[in-house]
């Protein structure tokens, strides 16, 4: 076992623990991703980052970058990607002067660019969504939330996406357990709920798969402004800018006429953290 310091950072509240491994040599067991993500016997965090260089890791041959990161939900699986955990990734590089003010980072949802600027906010181009076919309805138990249609695309992550009529039934949610999806995506999937604030405006509150609700999903909000647009007749982007509020903070999505998505929004190191040897010998054991 290698890892001895960690850092905690978040990107609007939804907060990770980053774990250098650039040799790629650390067993990164789901044991271990739980006691770390366990906010009262461990650090506490949504979901662990661990930064390997990409020809260290066999999920990154043949994509262009220098870093792969390989991101496990706080459960211990495997997520395709996170709009959040990728700006605090880029951060982490940036501070450890592995990278500049741009850089192509590799992850299981293809190669990342990232754009770190002087205002605190780093800019990731996302990719494109892709939109499933079927009609799917979402409950939530507890609420008001009864069969209602919702918008259900990947981006890399599989996302459920439901507009609300206004902000108090979006306050009322009680997202404790995760919200009925009829029919379920096959890989599980997140559920964001949006709710209007203005023409180029979303409130939301999101579940995460293998979390729980969280504070904020970058690729969440990204299938909230997709979902949103395509709801206004738009089958593509048409280059506006979107403001999205989550509880822990904003972000801004664009989606361009050539489909492609960028998400901008902070990303802060809080603390680096020296983990105990015998508690991580009893995390492991």
């Amino acid at each position: 076992m290698t890892v001895v310091r960690v850092a905690k950072g978040h990107g609007t509240q939804n907060d990770f623990v980053v774990i250098s491994d650039l040799v790629g040599d650390l067993d990164l067991t789901p044991e271990l991703v739980r006691a770390l993500c366990d906010r009262h016997a461990g650090i506490g965090a949504d979901g662990v980052l661990r930064v390997v260089r990409a020809e260290n890791h066999p999920e990154a041959a043949g994509q262009p970058a220098s870093f792969f990161m390989d991101y496990r939900n706080a459960d211990g699986s495997i997520a395709e990607m996170c709009g959040n955990g990728v700006r605090v990734f880029a951060r982490w590089l940036a501070r450890e002067g592995l990278i500049g003010d741009r850089a192509s980072i590799a992850t299981r949802g293809g190669v990342k660019a990232v754009q770190l600027h002087s205002d605190g906010n780093i800019s990731v181009g996302m990719g494109a969504p892709v939109f499933l076919d079927g009609a799917v309805r979402v409950t939530v138990e507890r609420s008001s939330v009864r069969a209602l249609p919702a918008v259900a695309l990947t981006l890399p992550n599989p996302h459920v996406v439901v507009e609300l009529a206004s902000r108090s039934t979006l306050a009322d949610l009680d997202l404790s357990e995760p919200p009925v999806v009829d029919p379920p995506l096959p890989a599980g999937q997140n559920v964001e709920f949006i709710v209007r604030t203005d023409p180029r405006g979303l409130a939301m509150r999101v579940h995460e798969r293998g979390v729980g609700e969280t504070r904020s999903c970058g690729t969440g909000i990204c299938a909230a402004v997709v979902a949103a647009a395509a709801a206004d007749g738009l089958s593509t982007g048409d280059g506006s800018r979107w403001a999205v509020q989550a509880p822990g903070g904003r972000c801004w999505v664009t989606w361009s006429a050539d489909n492609e998505i960028e998400l901008c929004g902070p990303a802060v190191l809080v603390a680096d953290i020296d983990l105990s040897t015998q508690w991580l010998a009893a995390a492991v054991g």
